[in-house]
């Protein structure tokens, strides 16, 4: 009974005109074409959503700019509980640094919950001779300047993790960037480029045909969709902890009651053993925190991709 009645709260607080309008529907933006990462976990939460609430759930895509295009919309929507976005790491906390945007992260958006982590992981094309980070890291200490590593555009997460690679393990390699992740990935397979970060989902099925070779993934702890593949920190680089990560955000100025309800319903959605079984295959973590903590999280991932930017001197349009 107590959790019908928190839920019947939920639906009544984020759908304030329930009794008017059974139909009314939320929008949940997501600021990327359909078909990938972002649009699966935004899609499987939000059906969620929608059967936990009893009101329509509706995924609007707004693709453009890495993310900004459609994290921009949801920051001048108005702060009724009715439009809402999952939107990503590079939009949230890498492209303010990068370009201008004509939002700030923390000031223009009410953050309601991490919803989820996906890991990158680092392969080299199978005409790499190494197996693991360090042979990789001699490699490259070997020959400066003639490995590459290919990106799905500059100012992506890919691009910086390999510039915090760079950084780290104080190696010499060259940025190839593409753009998107799918002519990376063509071009690192017909051996045009040496290695790439992406989010472990676009390699994996590759990896899994031995088409590429999979060196490292840069979570805390191996991905049950990899389990064979060492975490950056068992190799040695415990700073190179690289994932991408999605969450939930509201318009500024959006009451608190709705932010909560929004959190709550979320972080039920995401508790259901369907909804983790569906996106652990796209070899997604969900994670669910306080809206606090995740503000407090957005803010430390802002800094410490700005300083990667500024250690490595990538260049910016700002």
């Amino acid at each position: 009974m107590t959790n019908r009645r928190t839920l019947l709260l939920a639906a009544l607080l984020l759908f304030p005109t329930l009794a008017s309008a059974q139909n009314f529907p939320a929008k949940l933006i997501v600021p990327f074409p359909a078909g990938g990462p972002n649009d699966i976990i935004a899609r499987v939460i939000g059906q969620r959503m929608s059967e936990l609430s009893g009101q329509p759930v509706l995924i609007d895509n707004r693709g453009g700019q890495g993310g900004v295009l459609g994290t921009d919309a949801v920051s001048k929507a108005a702060p009724d509980g009715y439009t809402i976005a999952i939107s990503s790491a590079g939009a949230l906390a890498i492209s303010p640094s990068m370009e201008r945007v004509a939002y700030d992260t923390l000031n223009d958006l009410t953050p309601v919950t991490l919803v989820a982590t996906v890991p990158e992981m680092l392969v080299v094309a199978t005409n790499v001779p190494a197996k693991d980070i360090a042979e990789l890291i001699a490699l490259a200490k070997a020959q400066p300047g003639k490995l590459n590593f290919a990106s799905s555009g500059p100012g992506s997460l890919p691009h910086l993790a390999g510039e915090l690679f760079k950084l780290t393990a104080k190696i010499d390699i060259v940025h190839v960037p593409y753009r998107g992740a799918a002519p990376a990935v063509n071009d690192l397979l017909g051996q045009q480029v040496q290695m790439t970060f992406l989010d472990l989902p676009v390699l994996l099925p590759q990896v899994k045909a031995g088409a590429l070779r999979p060196i490292a993934v840069g979570s805390a702890e191996r991905s049950p969709t990899a389990p064979d593949v060492p975490t950056t920190t068992e190799a040695g680089f415990a700073d190179l902890r690289i994932e991408n990560w999605y969450g939930m955000v509201a318009p500024k100025g959006t009451p608190k009651e709705i932010v909560t309800a929004l959190h709550d319903l979320a972080t039920k959605a995401m508790a259901d053993p369907a909804v983790k079984e569906k996106l652990a295959a796209q070899g997604a973590t969900l994670v669910g925190d306080e809206p606090e903590h995740f503000r407090t999280f957005i803010a430390d991932e802002t800094k410490k991709w700005a300083k990667v930017i500024k250690d490595a001197g990538v260049e910016t349009a700002k």
